[in-house]
């Protein structure tokens, strides 16, 4: 096991990367009843969905351990699921088979893109400036997921967001999140993980024992719900490559792929996962087991797979490898047959690891020069509009975009690449479409 994936080279152990596999599936396990909850809305049933979630997070996560050896997990990706739902099937009023076939075959070209490595000089593109942004940002948004999940943050319509109100939940949260930064603070193995066992814990007597009124966040639902396959095959592989889908393939290729992209640059960033060349680990075979997610997906029924940001959860917790993505894509398989089980572990508990992340996520902001403008403004721009907007994608793109204005604006045209001129107008393409 150590000469396969490594542990002593990138100084971890086995029992480090079994609690960063936890930690990780975890902070990921809610997408098992979130993808559900969204998708169903367009008629399918809620239980094929989820036995889909189930089996693209297991093949997917284990593949990118074995195969890529990346501590990163892969599932039906937040937002994508969105995009599926309301902007393909009630937008352009098509079937669900239809939207699972643009599924499918956006994976194709995903994986054709890969294979010739066409995906590994786009994140080669990438200036390094706007990489420790996007790793920036990227905490940022980890840090907004889990304040919104433990409405310490709440919409507020005269200022957007304000100070949820105080609650048996928050002060819930508040207390969990002080317990982990402790436990991480004072180097404890596994703080991450006894942090979010501890908030678990401390929320159970809500509703029971104290603020009695509100609503019980820790009950039993049951042991066994057996997996339903209904899902499997039903996708709609000849009307999905008409014209009027055709635009909607590419918006699953553009968005997935800029996804995946930043979240294995802002990881790999923050965590150090970097080769010889500063260019995230083992990037060709963890693009392929992305499109081999997303090809997957609308095979068994689900939205695109894709890189999982939470991921960094697992990594802060000592993963350096792709055992932890093996560890975490393990403990999904269970779920096929006991979903019910993770109603005990509540949103406010996995909260304060997010939070948490968005602050060691943030490190490379530093290693941006501030007082280079031409650097500054995009990386800032980069930065802020992936919390801001909600969207790894708007973020990197009008990055993008605007390092390539302001360097040809600054007469510093050696500094864009090809490819990112060629990223720039696909990037102009998706806003004329969208």
């Amino acid at each position: 096991m150590d000469s396969y994936f490594g542990l002593k080279k990138n100084g971890s152990t086995v029992s480090t990367e079994v609690i960063a596999g936890i930690s990780s599936f975890l902070a990921t396990s809610y997408i098992i009843i979130v993808n559900p909850s969204v998708l169903s809305q367009t008629g399918m049933p809620f239980t094929g969905v989820l036995t889909a979630t189930v089996i693209v997070s297991f093949f997917s996560s284990v593949m990118m351990g074995l195969y890529a050896r990346n501590p990163i997990l892969v599932a039906p990706g937040m937002g994508l699921n969105a995009f599926f739902t309301f902007s393909v099937v009630f937008g352009l009023n098509v079937s669900w088979q239809v939207a699972l076939g643009a599924v499918f075959w956006s994976g194709i070209v995903f994986f054709l893109l890969s294979v010739f490595n066409i995906r590994t000089h786009i994140v080669k593109a990438i200036p390094r400036p706007l990489r420790y942004a996007v790793s920036a940002g990227i905490g940022l948004f980890i840090t907004m997921i889990g304040l919104s999940n433990a409405k310490f943050i709440v919409p507020n319509p005269a200022t957007l967001v304000s100070l949820g109100p105080i609650t048996p939940a928050l002060l819930t949260f508040v207390a969990g999140l002080f317990v982990t930064a402790i436990l991480v603070m004072r180097n404890v193995k596994g703080g991450i993980l006894l942090g979010i066992f501890f908030t678990t814990l401390a929320a159970y007597p809500i509703g029971r024992l104290w603020g009695v009124g509100t609503d019980v966040l820790i009950s039993w639902k049951g042991l066994f719900a057996a997996p339903d396959f209904s899902l499997l095959f039903q996708l709609d592989l000849v009307n999905s490559l008409s014209w009027a889908v055709l635009p909607v393939i590419f918006a699953f290729v553009f968005t997935d792929m800029f996804d995946s992209l930043s979240t294995f640059v802002g990881i790999a960033e923050a965590a150090n996962l970097l080769d010889e060349q500063g260019e995230p680990l083992n990037i060709k075979r963890s693009l392929l087991t992305d499109a081999v997610s997303t090809t997957l997906a609308g095979l068994v029924g689900s939205s695109p797979g894709t890189a999982y940001i939470e991921s960094a959860v697992g990594v802060e917790a000592g993963g350096r490898t792709g055992l932890t993505a093996v560890v975490a894509g393990l403990l999904f398989l269970p779920f096929l047959f006991l979903a019910p089980l993770l109603s005990i572990v509540p949103g406010i508990a996995t909260a304060p690891a997010l939070v948490l992340v968005g602050v060691f996520m943030i490190r490379p902001v530093v290693k941006i020069d501030w007082m280079k403008l031409d650097d500054a403004i995009p990386c800032f721009i980069a930065m802020v509009l992936i919390p801001f907007t909600y969207s790894i994608t708007h973020g990197i793109t009008w990055g993008f975009l605007s390092w390539t204005i302001l360097k040809f604006a600054s007469g510093k045209k050696e500094e864009i690449s090809p490819a990112l001129l060629i990223i720039d107008i696909f990037i102009i393409l998706a806003l004329v479409i969208g």
